[in-house]
């Protein structure tokens, strides 16, 4: 599947309208409803394909846009997840600056 195309199981007689949030392939079992047993089964059941990967996270991130940022009369809560996050990314990229920081006597 290159840029621009439809995911090989889309049909669009069945399925309808396009929708960049939906997986079209066979349903599985959602890893809250698998056993520990099966678990390994699961795993290798997972198409580990990097291409696979950035599919799933663009279904995440089209899910999200659907559930916060495009109904008709959004709250704040999807702009402050996106500054939460830009703040927790931030923390983490500086905290060695302020590892070192809390060890000084004087703050000045």
């Amino acid at each position: 599947m290159a840029w621009g195309e439809y995911q090989p199981e889309y049909n669009p007689k069945v399925h309808g309208v396009y929708d960049p949030a939906r997986w079209y392939g066979k349903p599985d079992a959602t890893i809250g409803q698998v056993k520990l047993g099966e678990l390994t089964a699961w795993f290798a059941r997972r198409n580990k394909h990097p291409q696979a990967m950035i599919s799933a996270m663009s279904r995440g991130y089209w899910r999200w846009q659907h559930k916060w940022m495009f109904p008709r009369h959004i709250t704040m809560a999807g702009p402050m997840q996106i500054i939460l996050l830009c703040m927790a990314f931030n923390y983490i990229n500086n905290y060695t600056k302020y590892r070192t920081h809390r060890l000084y006597k004087y703050h000045w």
